[in-house]
């Protein structure tokens, strides 16, 4: 069994195989398939199936399809694909909540024989209505919570059967009117709706709530440990409640934990959907989305991200994790796996006057200086190169170390250059820069002692391919949005999230990168090639932190 830190949960595992000898943990994770899993939903799915590993138990994945709308057949693909990329497998224990419809009514009945559930005729605004809901002072009121259990018995049924438009019955529970956690107050299981099932069809008019059908669930698949996030803690007496009340097999224990709460992000699958339906991201795996595919498409690995559930760790209170931590994750691994490129953003075309004009040399640049035995790979060099833009000052500000006027400058793995006439455009832009090589120094040669500070990186004229460049950041301004009420998620949307540079530059090796394959572009950060857009290279993250210091 491999080992990993322990926690809080671990911990009441333990205590519960020392009072079960035997038993066997057996988690599950039920991720509901009305969208594509986030960065959130790994935090839990890494917790669900890693603590099944850890003591050698089982994992169920299970699509939580109670409630029929905006769920297809899409998400459920695409959710099991992210979990086979994160290095995750269920076996044959793979599941839909809609499987259990019959049994969970089964179950509804046999709670309304025990006088424990009765129909109940309040509608969606009774509910809210202080006079039926009550407050912490008051009990709720049910007129109908006496009703009799033949009563109750035949107006479910008929709600199963279809007799009653939407709203005019809800099946609820009989617990307690004057509980203080409102979730135990005669809480719905089930309402009636008229929306086609993406699996059931129309079989069914009537669904059952999660709260009740979740425990079901579980204790019908024999899960032993039902993880979830700290939401539902106040929901925990309703789960043992079903538990203790209805005729199941097992009896699972609700653990919870804190969910991952993420700066300049959102974990809200209905602002996520919004953001694809409405057209303002590239889809659901739009590099800028917190979703898994996004991730992946942008260039994170399933081990940075791995890495990222293991440095937060699991804890009982919720707390905001900074986006840095999950950058620096993916940083630190490809620093040591990725071959170093060149890419010039912003080109800028400069014409070395005393390189004669037939000569070609090839210079031998490192793949990855920091892994053993990476080699180096041939870049041409010609009388006319590219620099970028960023790495020129007309007027330079102190301590500029790059190439200006009059100024010497090292070319990586090449010449030192010096900056002679400048041509502009009619618009005043730089239209090419003149400069003369030292050319006996570079090349191999020891420099004569030279002392020159800026080094910049630069490519051959004649041979760099064109490429655009995606250069992605933070989807929102905002860097606590938990801060900001839903309805104005849209208002901190981050205009520079994608810049898109159309004109770049690129080694002409780049021209072959498979998609998906990672690069460092040198001074520039970490690439990969985009998996939708052909010769496009994403962004996946700078070289350094570049988020203010506190």
């Amino acid at each position: 069994m491999e080992e990993r830190n322990t926690n809080f949960i671990d911990a009441l595992i333990e205590e519960d195989l020392a009072a079960n000898p035997g038993m066997k943990v057996h988690t599950r994770f039920p991720p509901e398939p009305n969208g594509y899993l986030h960065i959130g939903h790994c935090k839990a799915l890494v917790i669900d199936f890693g603590t099944a590993e850890k003591w050698g138990g089982l994992c169920n994945l299970r699509m939580d399809d109670t409630n029929p709308a905006k769920e297809d057949t899409e998400y459920v693909d695409a959710i099991k694909e992210d979990i086979h990329w994160l290095g995750f497998d269920w076996g044959d224990r793979f599941y839909y909540g809609s499987d259990y419809f019959q049994k969970d009514y089964e179950l509804a009945v046999e709670l309304i024989k025990k006088g424990l559930a009765y129909v109940c005729e309040l509608t969606a605004d009774d509910f809210r209505d202080p006079k039926y809901c009550g407050d912490l002072t008051h009990p709720a009121v049910s007129p109908y919570r006496d009703r009799p259990i033949e009563e109750s018995l035949d107006l479910f049924e008929r709600m199963k059967n279809g007799e009653f438009p939407e709203g005019k019955y809800t099946l609820r529970a009989k617990i307690d009117l004057a509980s203080g956690n409102f979730c135990m107050r005669d809480p719905v299981l089930y309402r009636i709706r008229y929306i086609e099932h993406h699996r059931q069809g129309n079989k069914w008019c009537i669904y059952p709530m999660y709260d009740f059908a979740h425990p079901i669930q579980d204790a019908l698949e024999g899960v032993t440990h039902s993880l979830c996030s700290l939401e539902y803690e106040i929901h925990r007496p309703l789960y043992d409640w079903v538990i203790q009340n209805v005729t199941v097999p097992s009896k699972p224990r609700q653990i919870e934990f804190a969910r991952l709460n993420l700066t300049h992000t959102v974990m809200s699958k209905r602002f996520l959907r919004s953001l694809v339906e409405d057209k303002l991201v590239d889809g659901w795996d739009d590099p800028r989305m917190p979703t898994l595919c996004g991730l992946r498409r942008r260039g994170y690995t399933a081990a940075s991200i791995l890495d990222f559930c293991s440095r937060i760790g699991v804890a009982k209170s919720n707390s905001m994790v900074d986006y840095s931590v999950l950058e620096h994750c993916i940083r630190e691994e490809l620093n040591s796996t990725a071959n170093r490129r060149i890419a010039i953003q912003k080109p800028i075309k400069v014409v070395i006057d005393n390189y004669p004009e037939d000569k070609e040399e090839i210079f031998e640049l490192p793949n990855n200086p920091t892994a053993e035995n990476a080699g180096t790979r041939p870049v041409k060099f010609t009388k006319e190169i590219y620099i970028d833009a960023e790495d020129f000052a007309e007027v330079p500000p102190p301590k500029f170390f790059r190439m200006k006027p009059e100024g010497e400058v090292r070319l990586m793995g090449a010449y030192i250059i010096k900056c002679g006439e400048i041509e502009k455009n009619e618009d005043g832009s730089i239209k090419l820069i003149h400069a003369s090589a030292d050319l006996e120094a570079g090349n191999g040669n020891p420099l004569d002692g030279r002392k020159i500070k800026g080094t910049i990186h630069w490519l051959s004229a004649k041979y760099a391919e064109d490429a655009t460049l995606m250069l992605y950041d933070k989807l929102f301004t905002k860097e606590n949005m938990n801060e900001v009420p839903s309805a104005e998620y849209a208002d901190y949307l981050n205009p520079e999230s994608l810049v898109v540079l159309e004109n770049a530059k690129i080694e002409p090796c780049l021209k072959d990168a498979k998609p998906g394959e990672k690069f460092q572009f040198v001074r520039t950060g970490y690439f990969c090639k985009d998996t939708k857009c052909e010769n496009a290279f994403n962004r996946i993250v700078t070289l350094k932190d570049s988020a203010p210091k506190k």
